[in-house]
């Protein structure tokens, strides 16, 4: 893992460490996570609460995003949710920088279910901060 503005996200993310999203791999632009589906984390209907999945997206998307160093904030972020899962499942969700500049990072997020099967499929905008 990377040394640098992840660890913002890796250590100090108390909602990642709530919902036992465990960061796998960071580096500059890319980022890799899992999160288990646990019972606390349906919703109503007893399937993943989307709320959960868009925050695994939101983990990866802040570790890759901010790998480079500089802080970066969303500036917007959307997701489409393709497949429900339920407890038991471990989802993992990867972020990929699709386009980066000296003010904004564009990031791919998608998140698979164990068959690798997409669950659900999110695009983000940062706001790189400079000094």
């Amino acid at each position: 893992m990377e040394d640098k503005g992840s660890d913002r996200v890796s250590q100090k993310d108390a909602l990642a460490r709530h919902l036992g999203i465990r960061l796998i791999e960071v580096k500059p632009g890319y980022a890799r996570a899992v999160m288990e589906v646990r019972p606390e984390l349906l919703n109503g209907v007893g399937v993943t609460h989307g709320g959960a999945i868009f925050s695994l997206a939101d983990i990866v998307f802040a570790a890759a995003s901010n790998a480079h160093g500089p802080v970066a904030l969303a500036l917007n972020v959307n997701i489409q949710f393709l497949k429900t899962t339920a407890v038991g499942d471990v989802l993992t969700a990867t972020a990929r920088e699709e386009n980066l500049t000296r003010k904004t990072g564009l990031y791919r997020m998608e998140v698979r279910d164990g068959k690798d099967e997409l669950v659900a499929l999110a695009e983000g905008l940062v706001y790189r901060k400079t000094k």
